[in-house]
């Protein structure tokens, strides 16, 4: 514990204990605890480096006034103390533990009622259960019996402890001999087991655990009798799925014998539940029966009564329930064919109902369902809900094994398009369905809309491919219906393209078909609805990147070629989009460009007009546009142009005019994009700066690419933990000739302007920016400039890198890059402040302006040794509230929100509220 916390501690413990004293923010306990939990897990022992503790403890659960939220933090705070058993050994016998957990205490001064009580009360418990004296103590004081109360609790939340609490116990309870049978995910295993494990060394220790735990066993047993009746109201009803849902978590984590006995004890339960036939208890029903067979992975049969529950479920309940159970059966992933064959014919059944198809062949149970599943059907409502979990099943059953499917997945296909034609109102095909199912999906969105994404997900089935033009033909009917909502349209975008990259052969797919779907497009680009614009240009962007080929002995190409006639009719569309007035629209268009465009460009299949009008669109919209998300896309579109250059492309090649636009436009984009007020803008520019960076010391020693040094975090504005960078060192002897082309590449690299991009980066007000270009500068210090001209020397800089300088503007970022370098903008003499060449003054004074006054430059090796970016980086790692987020801090702020302060215009004695960060 830190030394300056301890005097605090007593102190604080004063202020909480305070009768009827209630902090203001009550966070500031939750972090007290917090902090309390790491000291333990260090493995310090909390009452002897604070000895107040204990006292606190007494005199707070001795006050009938104490505030609710102090009382509930001292349960919880208690159970910490006690977790240990040297710990717990000290509270027994200063016959605390008797106090603070007696709910006839809490009842007696009115706090039990509250929920924060109830549940501070079992999370004490719970962390105090981590060893055989808290497992007895628990026993002896009767708590099982308010446990199993609480169990169906009014508050959601103590509710859920209370199961949780419950399971605990009851893993506790079980021989260490059993835990790590298989049927459980490991990582459960290891969290709901540990006690087990630690109190059970042997099997001396496992008898006596399961004597003492008999109570809480019998207990446990009686409660489940008690709660798992046939529910009479919705109050029932849910208390019901409560039980259910914490009998299935029990039998997942439990292990034999005590599993067995918790199943042999709710079986009857659990049949007159089965029987029952209450459809609000099918899904949790099935959760504990597939957890009961579940348990048996370990080479054991399944108890015959818990497989004829499974066999009841997938065969004599309501339509809707058999088809949810199905469902569940599937998820689960069990290894029963027989009853796997019968999920899927259930699932497949409502398709076969409404398309006429039939997906399920000849089965006498079959029949007996089709009949009440067709009655079921004619109900619209039931029928969108039920069609709706077939249709998101569809695809796990089409990829199946063939021994549990009734008929091949180019059926299924079959059966999805049938649908969807019927929910555009096509009754050319349902002759052989039911007539007054068919009307109940006409015009249902939610219905399309799952139909799609089923056809896209069955794209990957095998055998399907055949299917590719009735597909096809389907998915530009859909796009081209005026009744189609954008959600459809977009799914519908999605399946084309997700069918195109599975049947890369195209050939069946008629010129007509090719038209068509041209048509649509261009309908749909000017469509009113900025949504289904932004799908459009999103679907010219995917289909750029999918290759497929117009017969089988022909070479791939684009399917944007190959459907849509390539550049010719995808750019003048786009072309447009970017003049679009919904920002998102544009920001698609111009990802979609970057997408189409640039492998035209680096084949030279463009004209260089229009390269250079888009690229000048592409500059006003950074420069110009109001919205970030368009912004933003314009610095990724010139990332990814860049990045598709070869770094040794030759002066000579096809490509050079373009690679000649694309460096022309790079010195504009970093200026406009590291000048702008979205942070992910600079970010972005920062990036466009490190591929540069990345090109220009290619091949030097001493160079490591930023992003193999500093791979990505998972948020820019998270905690980052510190780097470690390895210093470049150089050989004793540098040729001429390499040191004239690293000078060469620094100037260039000052002339794009990636210096001023890093500089203005570094001090910039968003923290990812400043910490981008941070690691960027080191970067490229530890690759220029010697190990020797770090912070402490930045007067050893070679000869020829020392001539490379960089201009510092008089205004803006520069001024903070000043200010770093303890420069004055009036003191143009000090020695790390070097004038511009001769040729550069005389050029100012040639133009009259007083530049020299205002724009200065600067030695580029002594700037990147006087920066500090070192401590700079340490502080730009550094979580925003590091300062605050400290248990001094926390003390402090406790002790501040209760002491009353007087000002001038507030009354005497108000408190100060203080925001516990």
């Amino acid at each position: 514990m830190d030394r300056e916390c301890v005097p605090l501690l007593p102190r604080v413990c004063e202020v909480l204990a305070a009768s009827g004293s209630s902090l203001p923010d009550d966070t500031s306990l939750e972090k007290l605890l917090d902090w309390f939990t790491v000291l333990t897990e260090a493995g310090e022992c909390l009452l002897e480096a604070c000895p107040c503790l204990l006292e606190f403890i007494s005199t707070v659960i001795q006050d009938t006034a104490s505030a609710p939220s102090v009382l509930s933090f001292t349960l919880r705070l208690t159970g910490l103390l006690a977790a240990a058993e040297d710990g717990f050994r000290v509270l027994q016998a200063c016959s605390v533990l008797d106090q603070v957990f007696s709910c006839q205490h809490l009842q007696e001064i009115g706090l039990w009622e509250d929920p924060c009580i109830r549940i501070g009360w079992i999370q004490g418990l719970r962390t105090m259960l981590q060893h055989l004296e808290g497992l007895s103590f628990f026993v002896q004081a009767d708590f099982i019996e308010p446990l199993l109360e609480l169990q169906t609790d009014t508050s959601l939340f103590v509710a859920s402890a209370a199961n949780q609490m419950l399971a605990h116990i009851l893993l506790f309870c079980q021989p260490a001999s059993s835990v790590g049978c298989s049927g459980t995910d490991k990582k459960e295993d290891d969290q709901n087991t540990c006690a087990s494990v630690t109190v059970g060394e042997n099997s001396a220790d496992s008898m006596k655990i399961n004597q003492d735990c008999t109570p809480v066993v019998v207990a446990i047993s009686e409660y489940f009798k008690r709660a798992l009746v046939i529910p009479k109201g919705s109050t029932q009803v849910h208390q019901c799925n409560q039980t259910l849902r914490l009998l299935a978590l029990l039998l997942r984590q439990t292990k034999p014998p005590l599993q067995d006995k918790l199943l042999q004890t709710v079986t009857a339960s659990l049949e007159e539940l089965v029987m029952a036939d209450c459809s609000q208890l099918t899904l949790p029903l099935m959760d504990v029966i597939l957890a009961a067979c579940s348990c048996t992975t370990d080479g054991r049969l399944p108890d015959q009564r818990v497989t004829r529950f499974l066999t009841f479920m997938l065969n004599v309940r309501k339509p809707a329930d058999l088809v949810h159970a199905a469902a569940a059966f599937l998820h689960n992933g069990q290894c029963d064919c027989v009853h796997t064959a019968q999920s899927v014919r259930l699932l497949l059944l409502p398709l076969d109902i409404i398309s006429g198809l039939n997906l399920i062949g000849t089965n006498a149970a079959a029949d007996e369902h089709r009949i009440s599943m067709t009655e079921q059907l004619k109900s619209k409502t039931s029928c969108i809900s039920i069609i709706g979990v077939c249709l998101t099943n569809t695809p796990q059953v089409a990829v199946m094994d063939p021994d549990c499917l009734p008929c091949p997945p180019v059926l299924i296909v079959a059966a999805v398009l049938s649908l969807l034609r019927f929910c555009s109102g096509d009754s050319s095909s349902s002759s052989a369905g039911c007539s007054e199912v068919f009307r109940n999906v006409i015009g249902s969105g939610k219905v399309q809309k799952c139909a799609l994404e089923a056809l896209a997900a069955l794209s990957n089935s095998p055998g399907v491919k055949v299917q590719l033009t009735d597909v096809f033909t389907l998915l530009i009917h859909c796009l081209d219906s005026p009744d189609s909502d954008p959600t459809v349209l977009h799914k519908s975008y999605q399946a084309l393209v997700k069918w195109m990259s599975v049947c890369t052969d195209i050939s069946s797919i008629k010129d007509q078909l090719r038209q068509d779907l041209i048509q649509v497009v261009k309908k749909r680009a000017c469509d009113m609805r900025w949504e289904v614009r932004d799908s459009t240009v999103e679907f010219l962007g995917h289909l750029a990147g999918v290759r497929v080929c117009h017969t089988s002995s022909e070479e791939a190409c684009g399917a944007s070629e190959a459907l849509l006639g390539g550049c010719c009719c995808t750019t003048p569309l786009l072309r447009e989009a970017l003049q679009d007035p919904e920002s998102y629209v544009r920001a698609s268009a111009i990802k979609a460009l970057a997408q189409t465009v640039i492998s035209s460009w680096q084949e030279r299949a463009a004209p260089a007009q229009e390269q250079a009008e888009i690229v000048t669109r592409l500059l006003e919209i950074l420069s110009q546009d109001t919205e970030g998300f368009a912004r933003r896309a314009v610095v990724q579109f010139f990332i990814a142009w860049f990045s598709s250059h070869s770094s040794h492309t030759p002066p000579s090649s096809p490509t050079s005019s373009s690679c000649s636009l694309l460096m022309q436009s790079v010195r504009s984009v970093l200026s406009r994009g590291s000048a702008d007020l979205d942070w992910e803008v600079k970010v972005h520019t920062l990036e466009l700066a490190e591929l540069l960076l990345d090109k220009a010391f290619s091949g030097h020693l001493g160079y490591t690419k930023g992003s193999d040094t500093h791979p990505a975090q998972p948020h820019p504005y998270a905690a980052i933990p510190d780097r470690t960078y390895a210093l470049h060192t150089h050989t004793e002897k540098h040729t001429q000739d390499v040191e004239s082309d690293l000078v060469g590449v620094l100037n260039s690299l000052v002339e794009q302007g990636v210096i001023s991009a890093l500089l203005s980066g570094l001090v910039d007000c968003d923290r990812p920016v400043g910490l981008k270009a941070c690691r960027l500068l080191i970067t490229l210090r530890e690759a220029v400039c010697p190990p020797s001209q770090g912070d402490l020397d930045v007067t050893a800089a070679t000869a020829p890198v020392s001539r490379v300088s960089c201009e510092l503007p008089g205004a803006g970022w520069a001024q903070e890059i000043r200010k770093i370098l303890g420069v004055k903008n009036e003191a143009h003499t000090q020695t790390n402040l070097k004038r511009a060449n001769v040729a550069y003054s005389e050029d100012c004074g040639e133009k009259g302006v007083s530049a020299a006054s205002h724009a200065e430059r600067v030695s580029l090796c002594e700037v990147l040794g006087s920066l500090g970016l070192d401590e700079r980086l340490d502080i730009l790692t550094r979580s925003s509230d590091h300062v605050h987020n400290s248990p001094l801090s926390l003390l402090q702020d406790i002790l501040t929100a209760s002491t009353p302060h007087t000002h001038a215009n507030t009354q005497t004695g108000q408190e100060v509220i203080v925001d516990c960060y």
